[in-house]
């Protein structure tokens, strides 16, 4: 034995390097330990009496069992017996940091380097506690003290550079890893924290070499392939990681992380089932993995398994009660059921634990908003221009109803991209197939009664057919209703790509090959960015369902006009608009209105007053326009305003607000969910709709003139505030576009109260319905068509996207 060797030439520092060495790995080696004793006493470290073979071998044993309360007590015992001993020190050093009492621990290890100022492992046993201390600075001067006394220490080298990859230095840390590497290419724990930083770099295929060339040494270690295969998920390698994954497990079959990593990479990808099953493994194997009962709570919220999804979270909070993230999460599942007052409570409890996150305070002023509870969003008002904008990504939806700032929300789309989708954006595609037809596929999470679906159905159907071939998409679980039957049939092929895999769906993509994709989700609920990430057209456009730019150089279009996006608004949307002439929203000119035979009086509605009507999303009502509505209804006598009765609590909400303003509760009518037949019948029963402001009404407003409702709105600066006034202009009433909130208010007052101008309005519209371009779906549809094909020309000619005028 080489220990034995050095001690007798007296070499002690040598042999006792090697000694504790071989106790780190086997602490019941007798010899070591005998070893050390003959040293101690050899160096004259410790007087005599010395701890006996006896105390040491019960010390070791009480450690190596975990019995750590029993091993502090022990070693105290034992230093009051026989005074210092830096491998007691050493050992009640262990106990306490295996407690997490780290400041004992720091207390302990510094003893030994005094005692023996030669310990090498004192220093670094010492430079680990000082670490987990947050003793950056501290923990690096005493590595390199260790590196100083002996610098072929790989183990120095490997701490250090997890100390400078905390302190944010992740270069100096890979250099620090690959020194432990040269003197030691068999090091684990070098090649695993090596990969983990070229991979944090970015650098994911130097992350994969060091993983493969690893790998020829440790054949059968199941964490590099599990390291592995985090890098390969990273890198956008979705099959290649989850058989790395299964190589682990196939190796280490009983490690909860590496199920919930295999859990994650399903999850990714859309296959939620397989994603469950592995989260569940992952739990059975450890009842306490908090992120698998998380995750898996996130898997089966996406399958619509909610009240199984609020379970498995709530066993996440109970198990981690100041983990942010699980109490945000709870939020959302509370939130998808309708319990608002529940799920902002959550939120509140997650920003108490953690009120620097971004996006969980947007999340919370979303809810806010559902509730018209702006007492709440105007205390966080000061931060709204922030959320998103900086290291910390939101969903780009969630801030579009807060203020209207078309720069911000691009920031925030290009922020969120990037993070999300930046390692697995495709190449663009430069050739497609000669074929006489066009292919269009249309993406969508909404093939459902749905605001999308309503408005796309009669134009997928009226489709040339003899120039283009028309694909669907159904990206989310699928609902069966009438609305998901007819937008299958107007399809010529119709894909259900929801229990796919991205992959999966890559493949079936590349057979269909597109030559235009049209994501009609976006950033909303349900989308699958993902796939448009992997470049699956040589086309791809962004329409409709999200109202904003997506911020990724991967989508080409925008589909526009020029009130939606003035020319000099183009800098705030990544994509190049396709400007249609009259109207960027799709219309359906056959959209049925049910014969309602309920009067005003059955709908609470007075015979003889002005119905002012306002039924629109709660969470685009601020008090701006609330408090113009009010004013309203003190001015016009028998005057009500009709609103959506959304949740119970918007609808208190609002009473308090009106009655704070001098308006009794009476005067404020709430209409229940009917439906859309009903829904568009109901408006016939207003005088007048007033649009919100930052976020217009979309689909709505067009229901409503569809229905014969004249609109008022004010148009804004981004998409969502100028969405309203688009269609009023399309069908010929630009004069009920305001551009400021006093004329909003005026022209709102002159409509009430002069009864022959609003008439005038009214008969317009009446006219113009059946003679406009807006309510024209076949017109509009040649349009679309036409930007289609200037698109594709472009792409044929080897050019960039650029900005397509369609002509009238």
């Amino acid at each position: 034995m080489k220990a034995q060797s050095h001690a007798k030439k007296g070499e002690w520092q040598q042999a006792r390097q090697l000694y504790e060495e071989v106790l780190l790995r086997f602490p019941k080696n007798t010899r070591a330990q005998k070893g050390l004793l003959d040293i101690s006493r050899g160096e004259g470290m410790a007087p005599e009496p010395d701890i006996s073979q006896s105390d040491l071998n019960k010390l070791i044993e009480l450690y190596q069992t975990g019995q750590l309360e029993d091993v502090i007590t022990f070693a105290q015992s034992i230093l009051f017996k026989t005074g210092d001993d830096p491998l007691v020190w050493n050992v009640l050093g262990a106990a306490c940091k295996g407690l997490g009492r780290t400041s004992e621990a720091t207390l302990a290890f510094e003893r030994v380097t005094k005692l023996d100022p030669m310990n090498v492992t004192g220093y670094l046993n010492l430079g680990v506690a000082l670490k987990d201390q947050g003793l950056l600075e501290d923990a690096i001067a005493t590595f390199q003290k260790a590196l100083l006394l002996k610098p072929d220490y790989p183990d120095a080298f490997v701490n250090l550079g997890n100390t400078l990859k905390a302190q944010g230095h992740l270069d100096q840390a890979l250099e620090a890893y690959q020194n432990a590497l040269r003197l030691d290419p068999n090091h684990l724990q070098a090649v695993l924290n090596m990969g983990a930083g070229l991979q944090d770099q970015g650098s994911f295929e130097a992350a994969l070499e060091v993983y493969r060339s690893a790998l020829d040494r440790h054949k059968s270690h199941p964490k590099i392939y599990a390291n592995m295969g985090v890098t390969l998920q990273s890198a956008g390698h979705i099959e290649d990681a989850i058989k790395a994954y299964k190589s682990a497990i196939h190796l280490e079959p009983t490690d909860p992380q590496t199920y919930i990593n295999l859990g994650n990479v399903y999850f990714d990808t859309g296959d939620y089932k397989d994603a469950e099953d592995a989260y569940l493994t992952a739990i059975s194997l450890n009842p306490k993995a908090t992120d698998a009962y998380n995750n898996l709570s996130n898997a089966l919220s996406h399958q619509g398994r909610l009240e199984d999804a609020q379970k498995a979270i709530e066993v996440a909070v109970s198990l981690e009660p100041d983990n942010a993230k699980f109490h945000a999460n709870l939020g959302d599942i509370l939130a998808d059921q309708g319990a608002f007052d529940k799920a902002i409570d959550a939120c509140t409890v997650a920003l108490s634990l953690d009120s620097d996150n971004h996006a969980i305070r947007v999340q919370k002023l979303n809810l806010l908003a559902k509730v018209c509870d702006w007492d709440g969003i105007e205390k966080d008002r000061p931060k709204i221009p922030i959320l998103g904008r900086s290291d910390q990504e939101i969903l780009p939806f969630s801030a579009l109803p807060l203020e209207d700032s078309p720069e911000r929300h691009r920031q925030r789309s290009e922020i969120f991209c990037k993070a999300k989708f930046n390692s697995s954006i495709g190449q663009r595609i430069l050739q497609r197939s000669q074929r006489a037809k066009l292919r269009i596929g249309y993406f969508s999470a909404e093939f459902k009664s749905h605001p999308v679906a309503y408005l796309m159905a009669k134009v997928l159907e009226t489709h040339d057919r003899s120039e283009f071939e028309i694909f669907g998409y159904s990206i989310a679980t699928p609902e069966e209703d009438s609305m998901r039957a007819r937008m299958i049939a107007s399809f010529d092929q119709f894909r259900d790509l929801n229990i796919m895999s991205d992959e999966a769906a890559i493949r079936v993509l590349k057979k269909d090959a597109l030559d235009i994709a049209i994501d009609l989700t976006g950033h909303t609920k349900g989308g699958r960015t993902s796939l448009f990430a992997q470049r699956i057209a040589p086309v791809q456009i962004n329409y409709l369902g999200y109202p904003g730019t997506m911020g990724a150089e991967f989508m080409d279009y925008i589909i526009a006009d020029t009130h939606l996006i003035p020319p000099d608004h183009q800098d705030f949307y990544t994509e190049k608009p396709i400007y249609l002439p009259h109207h960027y929203q799709a219309q359906d000119d056959t959209l049925p209105i049910a014969e309602e035979t309920q009067g005003r009086s059955d709908l609470g509605l007075p015979d003889d007053g002005f119905v002012f009507c306002a039924i629109n999303n709660t969470y685009k009502i601020s008090p701006n326009e609330f408090d113009i509505w009010m004013r309203l209804l003190h001015q016009v006598e028998r005057s009500v305003l009709w609103l959506s009765e959304s949740n119970i609590w918007a609808k208190e909400s609002l009473i308090k607000e009106a009655k704070s303003r001098g308006i009794s509760e009476d005067r404020l009518v709430f209409a229940p969910k009917v439906s859309h037949e009903k829904y568009l019948a109901q408006f016939r029963q207003a005088d007048l709709f007033l649009d919100t402001f930052i976020y217009n009404a979309g689909a709505t407003a067009s229901n409503a003139l569809w229905a014969g409702l004249p609109v008022i709105t004010k148009s804004g600066q981004g998409y969502t505030a100028r969405m309203a006034g688009s269609l009023l202009c399309s069908v010929g009433l630009s004069e009920l576009v305001t551009k400021t909130s006093q004329e909003y208010e005026d022209l709102a007052l002159k409509c009430a109260t002069e009864p022959t101008f609003l008439g005038s309005i009214k008969q317009k519209l009446d006219r113009n319905r059946t003679t406009s371009p807006l309510f024209n779906t076949a017109l509009f549809t040649r349009h679309l068509e036409n930007g289609f094909q200037q698109a594709n020309q472009i792409f044929l000619r080897s050019e960039k996207p650029k900005v397509i005028y369609v002509p009238a």
